[in-house]
């Protein structure tokens, strides 16, 4: 019997889940994303270029659709046995974000539970969902728990705090994964004796335990040509979008004191200090913001979390370890974990939302290894009868 390993991709963005799945043995059938400019990075990638994308704000909005809608879509029936895959935009749930301290629960829970709308309608066997680690804070903890107890009337369900330099990624980044099977599809693989869970770690820090030790940002960029800021790498046309943000030369200054003084801004002398890390509180304690802007990457470990702002050396650790510029689209992609040949636009301010929104590709592939093996066993069991 040939097995099938098929899967649908809901809120898809340029394709992080979908490529993590294809590369651990998924044909994804089907996505939805209300973002066109998203959708044609997707698309642009050949191994998803036929992916049948519902997309835009007529196509792709996740609240207009029914689960009957998204089957059909994929060309899939209720009966097969395929994976559910999605990732809720996250914003609702970060307290960080300022404009949650208002905003009703009902509101900043709204995306997540149309994700389980259309998952109580049409019952997937599989499902796979990710999100940041902040929706197991008490600040979130009502809305995960009636998410939960939802899900567990019908799945059971593992979910964890992972972190992304545990899966080979050269990349500190946790996420909150979920992995979920149908109470009777679980019952049949309860009988084989299978584990149902996730993915169990391959790196650690040390190296130690049989395990790999973290990757670092030196093994995933440092074999990339060097460039300088501005500037866009040409002279290999297999290189793609090795392209970097321009800097002045006050900051390119700032850069190499903060190198040569740990990486971090706090060696800057006075005069090189901006007038907002000077601001002083009411008490007269400096209020110095994040840390971490301006600051360098250290080659030896793994990269700090690559976010939407993670081209910019004003909005985090993303100054090259050794070269006087911020990180390029193709390095943040690499540290990402996204293949060589996975594109972006060469806009800086939308290839970065696009990396720094995207789940880490492999931290999806262990993910969607464990889903795999658990529908092969129930396929092969299946076969059999």
């Amino acid at each position: 019997m040939r097995f099938k390993f098929e899967a649908i991709d809901i809120f898809s963005g340029c394709g992080g889940v979908s490529c993590g799945l294809t590369l651990a043995g998924f044909k994804v059938k089907a996505a939805v994303e209300i973002e066109d400019s998203a959708v044609d990075t997707y698309l642009a990638y050949p191994p998803l270029s036929k992916v049948n994308v519902l997309r835009g704000k007529q196509g792709g909005d996740i609240c207009n659709l029914s689960g009957e809608n998204i089957l059909k879509a994929a060309n899939l029936k209720r009966s097969d046995i395929y994976l559910f895959a999605g990732c809720p935009p996250c914003q609702n749930f970060s307290r960080q974000n300022p404009i949650n301290k208002n905003k009703p629960i009902e509101e900043r829970k709204k995306l997540l539970f149309e994700f389980l709308r259309v998952i109580e309608e049409i019952e997937p066997p599989f499902i796979l969902m990710e999100n940041v680690p902040g929706i197991k804070t008490e600040y979130n903890r009502p809305i995960l728990d009636e998410f939960l107890d939802r899900l567990k009337l019908r799945y059971v369900v593992a979910d964890g705090i992972l972190n992304s330099a545990d899966y080979g990624v050269p990349q500190i980044r946790k996420r909150f994964v979920l992995h979920a099977v149908r109470k009777d599809i679980h019952e049949e693989l309860e009988t084989d004796g299978h584990e149902f869970g996730l993915p169990k770690a391959t790196h650690n820090i040390s190296g130690k335990d049989g395990l790999l030790p973290w990757k670092t940002v030196r093994e995933a960029i440092g074999d990339l040509p060097e460039i300088k800021a501005g500037e866009s790498y040409v002279e290999d046309e297999r290189i793609y979008n090795h392209k970097c943000a321009n800097l002045d030369p006050k900051n390119i200054k700032r850069m190499q004191i903060i190198r040569k003084n740990g990486g971090s801004r706090d060696g800057l002398p006075d005069d090189l200090v901006l007038e907002c890390h000077k601001k002083t509180d009411v008490e007269g304690n400096v209020f110095s913001g994040h840390k971490d802007v301006y600051g360098i990457m250290d080659a030896e470990k793994p990269a700090p979390t690559m976010t939407g702002g993670c081209l910019c050396y004003s909005k985090g650790r993303y100054g090259h370890y050794e070269q006087d510029r911020a990180i390029s689209i193709r390095e943040a992609a690499r540290l990402q974990t996204f293949p060589d040949d996975f594109v972006f636009s060469d806009s800086l301010t939308a290839a970065a939302l696009q990396i720094g929104n995207a789940v880490p590709i492999d931290l999806v592939k262990a993910s969607g290894a464990v889903l795999r093996q658990a529908m092969y066993q129930i396929k092969a069991k299946r076969s059999k009868r």
